[in-house]
């Protein structure tokens, strides 16, 4: 069964499980749309697969058994059963006949399936595949989530596109890549291509807004940098966790006309980033007099689906048998489940809770290290302004000649963003 959104290698899983588990002498069935028939008690939807079915489906995008965002563990504090959903998934795979399960997912997908494997009391054994493009999931030794070398791949293709086009037109593009909680995606696909810079959430304080103001900076003084250089072009990627942090009087000043939910909050669906920082950067240069063409790009959808590369291929081949494997041991006895890892080459299980934060229960987020050495490098080759354009009167005087200020009136606006 497969959960959250669409990761390239899904079928790969789905294939080499099918495989084992036939091999070994099961029956496998697939489980159509995630959780959402299990919880509504429709167990016709769950299809038989033989090997025929999925000899060749490792090459494919997308899952021939499709996905869905619903969700078991979702509480419902007005009924006589809050955890009824929980309890009807159970009720569900119990009248299905089966005894084990593998989930292919994201956090979300992993808690449900650590809860169905706690509520079900030993009569059910789960192993958990993690996937996701947002690379965000705790893995050992900084081992990507499956589909992120493939996203990243694909994207890296899309801004040197951009990237081309910016070159011969004289024009920026903001390219926002998906990564709601982690900017792992933006960071390689930005790294991997030479974009002009990257922008993700981890390089602001955590404990604080990002202010529109700020990122705008940001953006607007590595354009002066370039044009100071002479080249008024380039392609910025930023992750779109971003606009999570975005202040919310901030959004309402720069976006009146969104619509908004009933507490007055800006809705996440509308909040266009790349279109806002396009808008906002473009108007700075408009106040000044200057012309500069922005075009905001968002790309998410055009990585999810795309057929993985071949280390995506033999990652989840390895993960799909390590799955079913997992499985016999867990029928012979041991912990209800857990999720399946690669380490050096050997397959090794985390039991579920292991790789949870002990307060919420959920899975951990792997963030972006900006303290690493490989942010650092990122970083050393993004034009961005630096304490160094700051401190040195020649690299100073062509970028604050191209804002409109002098050099003392530039520094004191925008020496902040080279502080720390």
């Amino acid at each position: 069964m497969c959960g959250g959104g669409p990761a390239p290698g899904m079928n790969s899983v789905i294939s080499a499980a099918t495989i084992e588990a036939r091999n070994s002498g099961w029956d496998v069935l697939g489980i159509m749309d995630g959780f959402e028939h299990l919880i509504e008690g429709r167990i016709e939807e769950a299809r038989p697969l033989s090997i025929t079915d999925v000899s060749r489906i490792h090459v494919q995008g997308g899952s021939i058994i499709r996905t869905s965002r619903a969700n078991p563990t979702v509480r419902d504090e007005d009924a006589a059963d809050p955890d009824w959903r929980l309890h009807a998934c159970l009720e569900s795979l119990q009248k299905l006949g089966i005894g084990a399960l593998v989930t292919i997912g994201g956090d979300d997908t992993a808690f449900s399936a650590s809860r169905l494997a706690e509520a079900a009391g030993g009569g059910l054994r789960v192993a958990h595949v993690p996937k996701t493009i947002d690379n965000d999931l705790p893995l050992p030794g900084g081992t990507p989530t499956f589909g992120f070398e493939t996203a990243r791949s694909v994207g890296v293709q899309l801004v040197n596109n951009l990237m081309t086009d910016a070159i011969t037109t004289q024009r920026w593009y903001l390219v926002v890549a998906m990564g709601r909680s982690a900017g792992h995606l933006a960071l390689g696909i930005g790294k991997s291509a030479g974009a002009t810079l990257t922008v993700i959430a981890e390089e602001f304080p955590r404990d604080e807004p990002i202010r529109l103001s700020r990122l705008v900076d940001v953006l607007e003084t590595s354009m002066l940098k370039r044009i100071a250089h002479g080249r008024p072009f380039g392609v910025a990627v930023l992750a779109e966790g971003i606009g999570l942090r975005l202040p919310q009087d901030e959004l309402a000043k720069a976006m009146p006309e969104v619509e908004r939910d009933e507490h007055g909050h800006v809705r996440l669906a509308e909040l266009e980033l790349d279109r806002l920082l396009a808008k906002q950067v473009k108007d700075r240069f408009k106040e000044r007099g200057q012309n500069v063409t922005v075009e905001g790009k968002n790309i998410g959808y055009e990585l999810r689906c795309a057929p993985p590369i071949p280390f995506d291929i033999e990652y989840t081949r390895d993960l799909g048998y390590g799955a079913v494997d997992y499985l016999k041991r867990l029928l012979e006895g041991g912990e209800p489940g857990g999720m399946i890892t690669i380490q050096e080459g050997h397959m090794v299980p985390l039991p579920f809770g292991s790789f949870s934060d002990p307060e919420t229960g959920r899975v951990r987020i792997r963030l972006v290290n900006v303290e690493s050495s490989s942010y650092r490098v990122a970083r050393e080759y993004m034009i961005r302004l630096d304490r160094e354009d700051l401190e040195d009167p020649e690299r100073l005087r062509p970028i604050a000649e191209a804002s409109g200020l002098t050099p003392k009136a530039f520094r004191d606006r925008y020496g902040y963003l080279a502080e720390g």
